[in-house]
Parts: structure tokens; C-alpha cells; sequence
């Protein structure tokens, strides 16, 4: 009974402290922004609450973007983009970083889009899959027929994984959410879509 009543705490409480550590971690990285004020202005009300700098990284998203969307945004945008092609090492690592961010964070863009199944690692074993574009003339030229480019995560991280690279007539769309392809991958399958995960039992008083 002890072991039972044990476990239903484990069960309540895991969650719930992965969830607060998710969050401090989340909070004080986006706390370091406050590095970038004055140190006598850090040390004065608010600023030196805990949290302020989430709103302050808000607040410089938001500027950016204002800045960036009028004509003489758009002109500096294209100056520092250009700037930084000039250097070797810096271009390269810019250009690559900017083609995923567009791809992923432009709202037009179809990344995680749409989960499928794709048969992976062998045929007979199917996987949750997003398809994430077209692999381009250059990869899939050599290849008879058409292709897309299908990114499989691994569980329960989800930021690693495989991308393969798929006959279109092998993939099988879902009719799920990204949200629920990706639980069921960060739950190592445990959670379905469709399906609530079941809360514990509560465990019961011993007899007196």
C-alpha cells in the first residue's frame, strides 16, 4: 500500500517539476537580456524582478519587427544581410541559420505543417513524420518520380532526429494536429491522439 501511495506522488508530482524547471530555465536565459541595460538601471525597480527580462526580449521582438516591416527597416535589414555575406566564415553560418529560420518561423512557410506516417526503419515499420518541403531538383533529379522531404523525431527529444527524403506515393497523411504527433513522440507513444492520458488512481487509505 506504501508503494502504491508513493508512486501516485511520483505520477502528480514529475510533471509538475519538469514543468516549473522548463520554465526557470526558460525565464533566467531570457533574464540575460537585462545584461544589455546599464548597471545602475538592473539594480533598480523593476528590473531587478525576476522574469522582467522575458518582457524586455518581448519588447525588442516587437521593435524589430516594427522597424523591419516600414521602408527604412527594410533598406537596414538588406544593408546588415549584405554586410555580413561579405564575411567568409559568418556568411555561411547566417545563410544557413536564416534559410531554416524562414522555413520554421515565417508564417507562410510549411514546416511542421502536416504530420504523415513514413515506413522507417524498415519497410513493415511505420514512424510519426512531418513533412517539412521539397529536397530540390538537385537531389531528387536522380531519382525517378516525385519526392518530399519528411523530418522523423526522435523520442522523446524531439529536436533530433532524421530526414528522409520520400516517394510522395509512400506517405501516409494524418488527420491529427502537430500537437498531437508531437506528444505522441515526446510521450514515447504512451499518449495517442484522440486519446486523454489517464489521471492515477488515487491511492487508497490504509485500514485502520
Amino acid at each position: 500500500m506504501l508503494k502504491k501511495i508513493f508512486f501516485t506522488g511520483l505520477v502528480i508530482l514529475v510533471p509538475l517539476g519538469i514543468t516549473i524547471w522548463v520554465l526557470n530555465l526558460v525565464v533566467t536565459t531570457l533574464d540575460q537580456t537585462l545584461l544589455l541595460l546599464p548597471p545602475s538601471v538592473r539594480t533598480q525597480a523593476p528590473f531587478n524582478i525576476p522574469g522582467m527580462g522575458v518582457l524586455l526580449t518581448l519588447l525588442i521582438i516587437l521593435a524589430v519587427g516594427i522597424l523591419a516591416r516600414n521602408f527604412i527597416g527594410r533598406r537596414l535589414v538588406l544593408w546588415w544581410e549584405a554586410l555580413l555575406a561579405r564575411i567568409p566564415v559568418v556568411s555561411a553560418i547566417y545563410s544557413s541559420v536564416k534559410q531554416v529560420s524562414d522555413t520554421l518561423l515565417s508564417p507562410s512557410g510549411q514546416a511542421f505543417r502536416k504530420p504523415v506516417l513514413v515506413e522507417f526503419p524498415r519497410a513493415g515499420s511505420w514512424t510519426v513524420g512531418f513533412v517539412v518541403g521539397s529536397p530540390g531538383e538537385a537531389l531528387q533529379g536522380p531519382l525517378p518520380g516525385s519526392y518530399a522531404s519528411v523530418y522523423v523525431p526522435t523520442a522523446p527529444n524531439p529536436t533530433s532526429g532524421y530526414v528522409l527524403i520520400v516517394p510522395v506515393g509512400q506517405i501516409v497523411d494524418l488527420d491529427i494536429s502537430v500537437d498531437e504527433a508531437l506528444k505522441f513522440v515526446v510521450s514515447m507513444g504512451v499518449v495517442a491522439p484522440g486519446r486523454r492520458p489517464t489521471p492515477p488512481e488515487p491511492a487508497l487509505a490504509a485500514p485502520t
